[in-house]
């Protein structure tokens, strides 16, 4: 039997972002606009929070940041991406893990943030992706998630400059805010920003129902 199309994507992903854990932590910015819109989303937090960064790379800037005032777990499928963020972040708690299938207690969390992660998976698991958010979120939590701003499944063979083969998937503006809806969770904002990275990319903020 050949292997699914998602799994043999999913698994040059993960191989990329291990290959290039170093190249991609030089290229992200630790400040810009991307960045500032945690700040809309921790105001709405509790204090003493517990928060999921879903897609946490190498920790820097988001989880190290959110670390510093909540009690942070944070998950990235990529084993390379993840021992460093354990050295970046020692105050948060790291481990490997698929977002489709997260592996944690449901209601756990009081706020999910996803940068730059969910558009790396499958067009087609995007809403398994956003159920497991709203499965493990408590009533009333919130979710900030990188959702791109236009349609577009694609890739790159020499990303960075590094030789390295990158995928991305992203729906219509309309196609991933109706994902969201649908899973359950009442859309705050949608809000187009400038990517560190060179490029525009929206980001949505959303709240589980209850």
């Amino acid at each position: 039997m050949s292997p699914d199309r998602n799994d043999v994507r999913r698994t040059e992903v993960r191989r990329a972002y291990d290959e290039i854990a170093d190249d991609y932590l030089a290229e992200r910015a630790q400040s810009g606009d991307d960045t500032v819109l945690l700040g809309e989303f921790c105001d709405r937090l509790p204090e003493n929070a517990r928060v999921l960064d879903a897609g946490c790379g190498a920790g820097r800037p988001i989880a190290r940041r959110l670390a510093a005032e909540y009690d942070l777990v944070g998950i990235d499928f990529s084993r390379e991406q993840v021992m460093r963020a354990r050295e970046n972040v020692p105050a948060g708690r790291f481990c490997q893990s698929d977002m489709t299938q997260l592996g944690l207690s449901t209601e756990a969390f009081d706020g999910v943030c996803a940068y730059y992660s969910v558009i790396h998976v499958p067009i087609d698991e995007h809403p398994d992706v956003i159920r497991e958010f709203h499965r493990v979120l408590r009533p009333g939590g919130y979710l900030l998630l990188t959702v791109g701003s236009s349609a577009w499944e694609g890739s790159n063979d020499d990303w960075l400059g590094t030789g390295v083969e990158m995928h991305w998937s992203t729906l219509a503006p309309e196609g991933s805010t109706t994902i969201v809806e649908d899973a359950g969770f009442e859309v705050r904002w949608r809000r187009t920003v400038n990517d560190s990275m060179g490029d525009t990319t929206d980001f949505v903020l959303a709240r589980k129902s209850g």
